[in-house]
């Protein structure tokens, strides 16, 4: 089936059936349930829960926009980020769509924070500053088959255990590899990334859930709980991610059929990317954030400027 046909037969289909719960990795409502003033209560109970050795007694919200201070270079806008009474600060990041640089965009994204935690005056050559942590969620696994759902990193020596600087460190939740949620033997943290992963199609919190950070986390998510403007943008965002969903799938397998015309891996590679721009270049038609657009493809914010 061409891309354009796939459209047009697409385009009639009904809105998406919405359950109980918010599918809350989606761009917006991330920010929604993390970000939002009135849920820092919830956002200090994650953080707390994934690092243990802070004990975190007040956050401050502040500004996820980043002004790359080089011309024609690029600036970055952070789904939630904070800071907690000792200044250390705490860069949050939702990723849906597989992408294999997302190690290095973290590693990108990281220096805006230092940059900010940096002091200005005083003795020119005092570089210390508060300690800064990327915390990346995934929909995605980077480790196939494993079972855990937190990777950390921090500066090491290489072939040692020497530590070059704690005050730059990387937390990694692949939210697929939860199969020991909701066992006896599943750690909090196992359970949020499953319930995370699966928020959508639940019907009620189970009850293995019960600690406070679920009992917030399912009272945000509750489309019920939502204002009719709120209710009706998420509707819209469903339909939106549907659609981008199965013109991403309808890509691929066009990409196959290339591919396979031309007898070659590469023609798979380069159709399944044509079909990807395609798709791009028609949501932000549709006036999509570019965004929301490069995190559902998998293309770069810089690829879909270029589109526009």
């Amino acid at each position: 089936m061409r891309f354009e046909t796939f459209m047009n037969e697409y385009q009639q289909q009904k809105s998406p059936l919405i359950g109980r719960y918010a599918r809350i990795i989606m761009d917006d409502w991330f920010k929604r349930t993390f970000g939002d003033e009135s849920r820092k209560r919830l956002l200090q109970l994650f953080l707390e829960e994934l690092i243990p050795e802070r004990k975190i007694t007040q956050l401050t919200l502040v500004n996820t926009e980043h002004i790359n201070p080089l011309p024609d270079n690029r600036n970055v806008r952070i789904d939630v980020e904070c800071t907690d009474e000792d200044g250390v600060r705490f860069i949050v990041e939702m990723q849906i769509a597989k992408q294999t640089s997302f190690y290095s965009r973290a590693v990108y994204y990281s220096t805006f924070g230092v940059q900010k935690q940096l002091r200005s005056g005083g003795d020119s050559d005092d570089y210390a500053f508060p300690t800064v942590y990327f915390i990346g969620l995934m929909d995605f696994s980077f480790h196939k088959g494993s079972d855990e759902v937190k990777y950390r990193y921090l500066l090491k020596r290489d072939c040692s255990d020497e530590i070059m600087t704690d005050h730059l460190q990387y937390i990694f939740l692949e939210l697929p590899n939860c199969k020991n949620a909701l066992t006896p033997q599943a750690t909090v943290l196992e359970n949020f990334c499953y319930a995370l992963h699966n928020m959508e199609h639940m019907k009620n919190r189970p009850p293995q859930l019960k600690e406070e950070i679920f009992k917030l986390l399912f009272e945000s998510a509750e489309i019920a709980n939502f204002t009719p403007e709120e209710k009706a943008k998420y509707e819209r965002d469903m339909t939106t991610e549907r659609d981008i969903r199965n013109y991403i799938s309808c890509a691929r397998q066009e990409g196959r059929e290339e591919g396979l015309e031309a007898g070659k891996k590469e023609g798979i590679k380069e159709g399944a990317i044509n079909a990807k721009i395609e798709i791009a270049k028609a949501f932000l038609e549709k006036g999509i954030a570019p965004e929301t657009v490069a995190s559902c493809t998998g293309l770069s914010i810089d690829e879909i400027e270029k589109l526009k």
